[in-house]
């Protein structure tokens, strides 16, 4: 169990509700379905009301300090059956990358290669208690794109099983091409927790508002979205 999943849900029964994806830059296809993730005919661009409305006063903000750049949605609801697809298919990416076969692991590399891939990923649970964040509608994960049209290389790619997913992982290099790597992972945090945000403390890219990790982060005594099913 992870220390934000502690926390107790008090669910609030606010609705998903479609992203106006006009007003954003979207990675097309989408990144799980391209993978071959069965979202079953249904939509992964979904928020809960408040999270929808908090992210559109942030590309607001975006926009005062750069105009024409986009917030960029790489994913938002999650069904727990994509978590559990995206979970298995990084398990066999992990196994692969060390040249190992995903059916002939050791106990032990199993178990080593299953602690990676939790870092990244939460469990794919259908505990009420125990949501995958994503399955809340309260998540999402997101970057920047500029007035050109160009997403702005942060340092790292989104779910890339590395150090270099850590949100501070650049700030203290001396580079020029690294502080600009943490300078804008800096102006993307600071505008979403303007909005009211929380970030993910593993994950650059990955912000939380109203689920468990939302609440932990806020030192909120309960979180007020729970799983929910679209």
């Amino acid at each position: 169990m992870k220390p934000y999943q502690r926390i107790p849900i008090l669910e609030c029964g606010e609705p998903l509700v479609k992203i106006p994806l006009e007003k954003f830059a979207v990675v097309s296809p989408h990144p799980y379905q391209q993978l071959g993730a069965d979202y079953q005919g249904k939509s992964p661009y979904y928020l809960r009301q408040s999270v929808v409305d908090a992210l559109i006063q942030v590309q607001a903000e975006l926009q005062q300090h750069h105009p024409n750049w986009q917030i960029q949605i790489f994913d938002a609801y999650r069904p727990v059956a994509v978590q559990q697809f995206m979970v298995n298919y990084t398990f066999k990416q992990a196994a692969e990358a060390r040249g190992l076969k995903p059916n002939k692991l050791t106990q032990i590399q199993q178990q080593d290669i299953w602690e990676q891939v939790y870092q990244l990923w939460a469990i794919p649970s259908l505990d009420d208690n125990y949501p995958p964040p994503h399955s809340t509608g309260g998540a999402i994960d997101i970057s920047l794109v500029d007035d050109s049209g160009n997403t702005i290389n942060m340092g790292s790619e989104i779910d890339e099983l590395s150090v270099r997913s850590h949100p501070d992982y650049y700030a203290n290099s001396i580079t020029s091409i690294a502080q600009q790597y943490h300078y804008h992972r800096q102006l993307l945090c600071n505008m979403m927790q303007n909005a009211g945000f929380q970030r993910h403390p593993g994950e650059w890219w990955h912000f939380c508002l109203g689920d468990q990790m939302w609440a932990y982060l806020s030192n909120s005594v309960t979180a007020r979205y729970g799983r929910v099913e679209k």
